[in-house]
């Protein structure tokens, strides 16, 4: 259960770009590694899930998750939605780092990657997320590469073996928030050859399935904020909500003055909308957690005061879109509170994205994935978002005819663009991920 690499020593730490790196990452408290791997994965869960109702300040779950219920939950999803699925805990200590993968069949996988010291590892996260912040070059590309050895090739021979294609992802602290998508094998990111998810834990995720081909969907959003002058406009909502909407024929859209909480909350009331759409900012900087927030166009809503949008009241919210979200990358507990988001929020699954990406990229971006969130060849939501950033890399979404895939572009937006528009660096991709459920 030991795999021993011979890591160069990492570059000295750049400065820091728009990608904010703060705290250095924190190995988790001991657990007993000599016990089987069955109680060892169950110990785990529990972990994760004891962190975050620390954070959160609550009980969330009496929920006790063990090997077992995980592979029967991943055999009932592959008979689903025809897709197979793994979950990969990751546990940064001082010695090493702890890899546990649970497989759809057979007794849990543990590896220690001796190398991959939280040092090492705090060193290659601050670098990687430096050099692709600039938006520039492939500098990112060798941190990829390190990383990759370190979380994946561990792996990688039972992930073929078994045709794995989707990878959930239960990680600890520093490591939550890592624009996993962008990791590289040398010849292909990530993101190339898994749809990819981000759990606090599994218990604390609804992992039940649910299709969301014929779902009504709900879409609101800001171009400017009167109320919090300081946040910048986005030109493109409009437009973002006018692609996301029309993909599905029930839907409805409510711009600016009528994006207010209040009105969230009677739509919720009025419709059994499936999918919610916000574009407007959100925020998990560091400081305590119930200041992470989500701008209306009158006030902001921390994330605890969403629940009273009662989510979860019959029919599930399966799916929260939120197109202009950032994390503090690096920082415990605004990863903390990006990886709970679900949780906190209250619903089944989350799109976000860790970091802001300029208005075209984020337009491409939420055109493309709703559009195979409609496709009835996409079964999951992970898959879907893992298509949309596919084109991207791809380079495969233009303007045509005033159209920036589904999207309508005013007159205003047009004249913005100067020459083709270039999406495929992972700054513009990697960074939206799939927050609770990847179903």
């Amino acid at each position: 259960r030991t795999l021993s690499q011979t890591v160069p020593n990492p570059a000295p730490s750049p400065a820091i770009g728009s990608i904010p790196y703060q705290s250095p990452l924190h190995s988790i408290p001991p657990l007993n590694l000599a016990q089987s791997p069955e109680d060892l994965i169950a110990d785990i869960d529990q972990l994760f899930e004891d962190q975050y109702e620390q954070y959160a300040g609550e009980n969330l779950t009496d929920r006790r998750i063990t090997a077992q219920a995980i592979r029967e939950t991943l055999k009932t999803i592959e008979l689903e939605t025809g897709t197979r699925a793994v979950i990969v805990y990751a546990l940064p200590f001082e010695d090493g780092l702890q890899l546990a993968l649970v497989l759809p069949q057979g007794t849990p996988r543990l590896l220690t990657v001796p190398d991959a010291t939280a040092t090492e590892l705090e060193d290659e996260i601050r670098i990687f997320q430096s050099r692709l912040s600039s938006g520039r070059g492939q500098g990112y590309r060798r941190h990829a590469r390190q990383l990759y050895d370190w979380l994946i090739a561990p792996l990688e021979s039972e992930l073929d073996e078994l045709e794995i294609d989707t990878l959930i992802f239960s990680m600890g602290a520093g490591l939550r928030a890592l624009p996993l998508a962008a990791l590289h094998d040398g010849e292909q990111f990530l993101i190339e050859k898994y749809s990819l998810g981000s759990i606090p834990s599994v218990s604390l995720t609804d992992t039940s399935y649910q299709s969301i081909k014929n779902a009504q969907v709900l879409g609101m959003g800001a171009a400017t904020f009167p109320s919090a002058p300081d946040l910048e406009p986005l030109p493109a909502v409009p437009a973002e909500l006018g692609a996301v909407t029309q993909t599905f024929r029930a839907r409805e859209a409510f711009l600016n003055e009528q994006f207010t909480f209040e009105n969230l909350r009677q739509q919720r009331q009025k419709a059994p909308f499936a999918i919610v759409h916000l574009a407007t900012h959100a925020s998990f900087q560091p400081s305590q957690p119930e200041n992470a927030y989500i701008q209306f166009w009158e006030q902001k809503i921390r994330l605890g005061g969403l629940r009273e949008a009662q989510w979860y009241a019959a029919p599930t919210v399966e799916l929260l879109t939120l197109s202009a979200c950032e994390t503090a990358l690096g920082d415990r507990r605004a990863e903390m509170g990006f990886a709970g988001l679900a949780v906190q929020a209250g619903v089944k699954s989350v799109i976000a994205s860790l970091w802001d990406v300029d208005d075209f990229g984020t337009l491409a971006a939420m055109s493309e994935l709703y559009r195979h969130l409609a496709d009835p060849e996409v079964t999951i939501k992970a898959e879907a978002l893992r298509r949309a950033q596919l084109a991207m890399l791809n380079n495969r979404i233009q303007v045509e005819n005033d159209r920036l895939g589904n999207a309508v572009l005013s007159p205003e937006l047009l004249a913005n663009i100067d020459g083709d528009l270039d999406f495929s660096h992972p700054l513009y991709w990697s960074g939206f991920m799939t927050v609770g459920s990847p179903w």
